[in-house]
């Protein structure tokens, strides 16, 4: 559907004039007073001193943001040729917040040198790993953006990891990353304006060779284009313009996404065209939503990010994108000639013998203030009474995650599937967010409930999002993109508002153990039990749906009841596991792929070997977030986080 060039920039420019006349009716600001509070200081009036140093910068430096980011998500599409780049999707954004973040506790010199300098290191750093992840699929759109929402949850886990260590040092600067608009002056807008207009000049005199950037490599180069020059030179743009806003205003989600993405649903061919009508429309787009989140009743207009609330709105946009992302067929056939096949035999007795050794060295060997310590020497077994809950409900939730994964990757014959990246865990979490806020948390049935239907709602939304495409690996991964992204809004709005739950939700998506007790593991080991044993009952299915839906139809398995009950099968042991070790771990990923390349061949064995896998691996994140910092702790699906975030980079980089 084509929209007129006009319309959508006049709708969105009709709605920031009422949402500004409904503020400033509230105000009772007539026409006189706001124009004069824009050009000079009314220190007799408390309503002219607000609006000159508040009301007027915000919305200005809102306009300029909006701008910025919708120039910089242009230049990114143009440069990749890739409808889904933008600062938010490849990480520039979150790597330029976890840089500013870095610097204010461990060089905060470096911030009064250049706190722009600091965020465009993070943000080109960010997307150097994101391209070398995606070089060898030519920097296929879909690559891209995985290693982007890789990177994504990578700095995601690193900042909750640093906020949790230092939260009295960084509770303002988690509203500040969330994207807070709030000024006090006219600083933000003296430092946007002269570099935007900078960018403005470089562009200008790069446009004939970045026109040439929407023909073929070979034809660029038979204009005499030097294409590495120029996608240097724009790229690296293209992140100055983001880390500006980032280090000012902080991170501000998915309007470098929408707006290039809207300016072209608007008819926009040429690239100038393009640029200009992404400039406004990410401007109108930032501003409007900013006097929007003004406008919410009692203190929420102060708490809430605007940040936080384009990536809300930005989330369902995505959503929308993906069915008309274009993949050849040379990009589906390239992604399962990833899925590689087992290259030995490994029997299944040697993996549990490494678990047992692994539960062995873990429950008695630790970090004390007198050293290292082991049981077996020191004889201190009551520490056991409570290690061994702890290591046991992470090895069980790790377990049930593993053979969900595996069930996915099979169900979906796809070896990037996992509960995580599919954004099951998200659904989990988001519901389960919601169950405590609403003040129904009380009971871990409620919890439960609340969970199981999120990860019902995301599954239904992946359903129906990909029924059409077939269910294509990437288009389903991108899925996952948008459900994680909403997550990580609803997270920043919990973050920025101050409630005292919002740090025990943090703790728990940050998949902490400290609360476990005797009762949660029994009920979890039977739980467990149940939808293992659910799982290998299915073995047939898992065995032959990934040889094609006509296959198994011909050998008598009703396929759409199959995968529904499969589906729903690893909603509820997602839920399961989530409620102990959150939504951010990388096991349902990582064990179920290491089972395979370990000669797990048929589904009966790929399950058993994934669940022993996943159970050592959350072990080993258990036992190491107590020791890595010792005193202090980090929780296990931090940990586990960060490995299979390492484990994600080297597969996706293989591929």
């Amino acid at each position: 559907m084509k929209l007129n060039l006009l319309w959508v920039p006049l709708a969105l420019l009709a709605a920031l004039l009422s949402l500004a006349s409904t503020q400033l009716g509230q105000w009772n600001v007539n026409a006189s007073m706001l124009w004069q509070s824009l050009w000079s200081l009314d220190d007799s009036a408390s309503i002219g001193i607000v609006m000159h140093l508040t009301w007027w910068p915000r919305l200005v430096t809102a306009l300029l943001a909006g701008a910025c980011l919708g120039l910089a998500g242009t230049l990114m599409q143009q440069v990749l040729r890739n409808p889904l780049a933008s600062p938010s999707t490849l990480g520039v954004a979150n790597g330029a917040s976890l840089a500013l973040m870095l610097a204010t506790l461990y060089a905060p010199w470096l911030l009064t040198w250049s706190s722009a300098m600091v965020a465009m290191s993070g943000g080109v750093l960010t997307m150097l790993v994101v391209f070398a992840l995606a070089w060898r699929r030519g920097l296929s759109p879909t690559v891209v953006v995985i290693a982007g929402l890789i990177l994504n949850l990578y700095c995601g886990a690193l900042s909750t990891v640093l906020l949790l260590m230092n939260q009295e040092a960084l509770h303002g600067m988690m509203v500040w990353g969330a994207g807070s608009m709030v000024q006090t002056d006219w600083h933000s807008v003296q430092a946007l304006l002269p570099r935007i207009g900078l960018a403005l000049v470089l562009i200008l005199a790069l446009s004939k060779p970045l026109n040439v950037l929407s023909l073929s490599d070979e034809g660029a180069k038979s204009l005499g284009v030097s294409l590495a020059k120029i996608r240097v030179i724009a790229l690296g743009l293209s992140v100055l313009l983001t880390a500006w806003v980032v280090s000012l205003i902080g991170v501000i989600g998915f309007v470098g996404l929408a707006a290039p993405a809207i300016a072209r649903l608007c008819g926009a061919r040429k690239l100038i065209t393009r640029l200009s009508l992404a400039m406004i429309l990410g401007a109108l787009m930032l501003a409007a939503t900013d006097l929007a989140v003004q406008l919410l009743p009692g203190r929420r207009a102060m708490m809430v990010p605007t940040g936080a609330a384009t990536a809300a709105l930005g989330a369902p946009l995505l959503l929308w994108l993906l069915p008309r992302v274009s993949l050849g067929n040379r990009q589906r056939q390239q992604m399962h000639a990833g899925t590689s096949a087992p290259r030995q035999d490994w029997p299944l007795g040697r993996t549990l013998m490494l678990l047992v050794l692994g539960v062995g060295i873990f429950a008695t060997v630790s970090r004390q203030s007198e050293g290292w310590q082991w049981l077996a020497l020191t004889g201190d077994w009551s520490l056991l009474e409570w290690r061994l809950p702890r290591l046991l409900a992470a090895a069980l939730a790790g377990g049930v995650l593993a053979v969900a994964g595996a069930v996915l990757q099979r169900l979906s014959a796809n070896p990037m599937a996992s509960p995580e990246v599919m954004g099951i865990s998200a659904g989990t979490a988001l519901g389960l967010i919601v169950t405590i806020f609403a003040g129904m948390g009380a009971s871990m049935l409620s919890l439960y409930v609340g969970g199981l239907i999120g990860a019902g709602a995301t599954l239904a939304l992946i359903v129906l999002l990909n029924r059409k495409t077939g269910f294509q690996p990437e288009k389903v991964l991108l899925t996952g993109v948008a459900i994680a992204a909403l997550m990580q809004a609803v997270q920043s709005f919990l973050m920025a508002g101050g409630d005292p739950r919002a740090y025990q939700v943090l703790a728990w998506i940050s998949g902490s153990t400290y609360y476990v007790t005797d009762s949660t593991v029994t009920t979890l080991a039977l739980v467990a039990a149940v939808l293992v044993a659910l799982g290998l009952m299915c073995q047939r299915w898992l065995d032959i749906l990934p040889l094609g839906g006509e296959t198994a139809q011909s050998l008598g398995i009703k396929v759409g009841r199959a995968r529904m009950l499969l589906l729903a099968l690893v909603a509820v042991m997602t839920v399961s596991a989530t409620l102990v070790v959150g939504p951010l771990s990388f096991v349902g990923l990582m064990a179920p792929h290491i089972a395979r390349s370990w000669g797990a061949k048929n589904a009966r064995a790929h399950m058993v070997t994934a669940g022993l896998i996943g159970m050592g691996l959350m072990l080993f994140a258990d036992w190491l977030g107590r020791q890595w910092l010792y005193p202090q702790e980090m929780p296990a699906g931090i940990i586990a986080s960060l490995i299979g975030g390492l484990y994600l980079m080297i597969v996706l980089r293989k591929l």
